[in-house]
């Protein structure tokens, strides 16, 4: 189970629309700055700063082709990321199953000054 912190710094990362746009658009093949700034109609300056952050938090990797710099999502962290977000939206079996209600320490009170 991933600790709460590393659930919250993965939202952060993600927290951006610009970010997440980023990593939809590298998820299908490796860009540059200005192919990723053409395709969210954005400055390159404002691609490089949200590329700074997703490589920092190692989501995305860099690699030098020529005069550019190519980057693509790191599949390693990609994974491990989806695993925590797909652990921390899931719901448990019980709760598919009605689960146990819930009792508010207030209803026991009430219910033993009754009895």
């Amino acid at each position: 189970m991933k600790s709460a912190q590393a659930i919250a710094r993965i939202c952060k990362v993600l927290g951006a629309e610009a970010r997440v746009r980023i990593v939809q658009l590298l998820r299908d093949h490796a860009q540059c700055v200005g192919a990723l700034a053409a395709g969210l109609e954005i400055t390159q300056g404002a691609v490089s700063q949200h590329l700074r952050i997703l490589r920092d938090a190692g989501l995305i990797t860099s690699e030098k082709c020529g005069y550019y710099v190519h980057y693509k999502i790191n599949e390693k962290t990609f994974q491990q990321w989806r695993g925590a977000l797909d652990e921390l939206l899931s719901l448990p079996a019980s709760h598919s199953q009605g689960g146990k209600p819930c009792v508010r320490k207030k209803d026991v009170a009430v219910k033993s000054r009754t009895s």
